[in-house]
């Protein structure tokens, strides 16, 4: 029997997401899941967010090492198209605004005071890396700072959906900078496509 997790409820491998049809920021149309490919659906936070946007260059920069693993990547934040751009436009994969946080409720993702409160999410903003990627957002307009309705006690999570839309592997992350880096993504591929 297959079991499809209800709204605002967490999902577990095993269990078969709702295809979608999803509109980047870029206004290209995507399929959730990816039909040919495992999906990396990941959940950031706003914007601005100096985590987030340090751990999406690090994918962005192995982007055609997790395209030849057989992933498509799609990041979803709670920000708006206009307060997305200046920061996630120029990734080279699909990048979705989600103000209303429908999908983080279908996903069953949070927010929490624990985002901000563990050691990792103080010192991840500190690392020299994220200056030149936050100040490049911010000389296109952007800001660093939650805006229009956003939080900075958004929790990250990540999942690896296969094409028929069942939930091969899932994280939700207990704080702001607890999500997959890149390596863990490619060995969770590895593993489940074998």
């Amino acid at each position: 029997m297959i079991r499809t997790a209800s709204t605002g409820h967490r999902y577990v491998p095993g269990d078969v997401i709702t295809p979608r049809e999803l509109t980047t920021i870029l206004s290209e149309q995507i399929s959730l899941p990816a039909p040919d490919a495992l999906t990396h659906l990941q959940f950031r936070r706003y914007a601005g967010c100096p985590i987030c946007n340090l751990h999406l260059r690090s994918v962005a920069r192995r982007h055609d090492e997790i395209v030849a693993a057989g992933i498509r990547e799609i990041a979803v934040f709670h920000s708006s198209v206009a307060d997305m751009l200046p920061f996630q436009g120029e990734f080279p994969f699909a990048v979705v605004a989600d103000p209303g946080r429908e999908l983080y409720t279908a996903f069953g993702v949070e927010t929490s005071p624990r985002a901000v409160l563990h050691p990792k999410a103080w010192t991840a903003p500190l690392n020299p890396r994220v200056y030149p990627v936050i100040l490049r957002g911010i000389r296109r307009g952007g800001s660093p700072a939650p805006i229009h309705g956003d939080s900075a006690l958004g929790l990250p999570a990540d999942f690896l959906i296969a094409p028929e839309g069942r939930i091969r592997a899932a994280k939700y992350g207990r704080h702001a900078s607890d999500h997959w880096p890149v390596d863990e993504l490619l060995q969770l591929a590895r593993r489940l496509q074998h």
